[in-house]
């Protein structure tokens, strides 16, 4: 199954899913995106940048380092943010860190979704997402 495929099967699956993206951290680069409606250029072009600075911006990587060595753990890479949930005026945001923790999928629903059934809806698309790849 490609990409694209996968995402469009994600975002049918995902209760009132307007919108499903991978990124890639580590290049900052959409790898792919499905959505309902044709989105501003400008957003689409943000998305993956934006979705960098929430799971690796520099604050971000200080806490998690901050973490590691009141804990004793020797900083071998891993990240402790794995899922962060966005409530906007009108949308819940969802993004979801891979078994790759360089990628990331977001998943964007209606503000009246329940979170509990988006939530495990995203995370029970993750292997086909990431097996696209």
């Amino acid at each position: 199954m490609s990409l694209d495929q996968a995402l469009q099967t994600a975002a049918s699956n995902v209760p009132e899913c307007l919108a499903a993206g991978y990124i890639d951290l580590a290049s900052g680069m959409l790898l792919g995106i499905k959505s309902v409606d044709s989105q501003p250029s400008e957003v689409i072009d943000l998305l993956a940048a934006a979705t960098s600075d929430l799971f690796q911006g520099p604050n971000v990587r200080m806490i998690e380092s901050i973490f590691k060595k009141a804990r004793g753990l020797t900083d071998d890479g891993h990240h402790y943010f794995q899922e962060i949930i966005i409530n906007s005026d009108n949308l819940l945001h969802v993004f979801l860190r891979g078994k790759n923790e360089e990628q990331v999928a977001c998943f964007v629903c209606r503000r009246s979704v329940n979170l509990g059934m988006a939530l495990t809806k995203a995370r029970s698309s993750m292997p086909a997402i990431e097996a696209a790849l």
